[in-house]
């Protein structure tokens, strides 16, 4: 189980210092100021993954995987997730879980990355435009990285994963971190200035709840309409200009400051 050292603290690089122009050279050129990430189900399908992991675990066990088990793990912090397994009769700590499951995830995206469809595709054509992105994801560190090697060069400056955080999606923690990060690589950025892509309701209520606008990407389970988020089917064919303009939609550029931080940006010991 990563500790905090190991880890590395919230922001930790993957890639060069962002080199935007700052919110307002970014709206004159219909582009967002940033782009904040969510890995597993929006850039990454990776939840057959933990799924398979997930659903060994609690068969070996003896306990009965169910279809409303692997829909409340979708999109939560991993200790949340453990202790729902531990609940259906996994007879593991919490971090041995944890090290478990992300060692067989880790090894399947080894072996084949599974992207979305879109992602890719978008996140190069952001790095094109000159747009800084992070990724924002409960997963763990040794897992973001490895996604992180695989996305194309220079589309991500900065991981803020869940053993980085207090407080797991879908508190604020996340996405606010990520946002004062951001800040101080790009002159007058704010929450509102951004656009999250999400694909579970954690990680939309974790978005909204920091003042980030968010486009909401269904994926395993269908998400609630709320004016909080935009819906979008699919990221395939999509361009920065559109994340731009849903973001001006959901009130990009209302000043609105990210929530306040509860605890501090420490990290999770399960």
């Amino acid at each position: 189980m990563p500790t905090p050292s190991r880890a590395g603290g919230p922001g930790t690089p993957v890639g060069p210092e962002p080199t935007g122009d700052g919110p307002a050279a970014a709206g004159a050129r219909d582009l967002p100021a940033a782009v904040l990430w969510d890995m597993d189900g929006t850039v990454v399908d990776t939840e057959p993954l933990w799924n398979a992991s997930q659903r060994r675990l609690v068969e070996d066990a003896g306990g009965r995987w169910t279809t409303g088990l692997a829909h409340s793990l979708v999109g939560q912090a991993l200790d949340h997730g453990a202790r729902l397994l531990q609940e259906a009769g996994v007879r593991l700590g919490v971090g041995e879980i944890i090290e478990h499951t992300m060692a067989d995830v880790v090894a399947g995206v080894r072996r084949s990355v599974p992207w979305r469809p879109g992602a890719r595709e978008l996140l190069a054509a952001l790095q094109a435009a000159g747009v800084p992105g992070a990724l924002v994801t409960m997963s763990h560190a040794p897992l973001a990285r490895v996604v992180a090697e695989c996305v194309p060069a220079g589309s991500l400056a900065f991981l803020v994963t869940g053993d980085m955080v207090v407080h797991g999606k879908p508190h604020p923690e996340p996405y606010a971190t990520a946002v004062e990060v951001m800040a101080r690589r790009v002159p007058g950025l704010t929450a509102a200035d951004c656009v999250a892509v999400e694909d579970s309701l954690p990680g939309l209520e974790s978005a909204a709840a920091a003042g980030v606008p968010v486009v909401a990407v269904p994926h395993v389970m269908p998400l609630p309409a709320d004016p909080r988020w935009e819906t979008w089917p699919t990221l395939a064919g999509r361009t920065p200009a559109d994340l731009a303009r849903a973001a001006r939609r959901l009130g990009a550029g209302t000043g609105r400051a990210p929530a306040a931080l509860s605890g501090g940006a420490g990290g999770r010991t399960p």
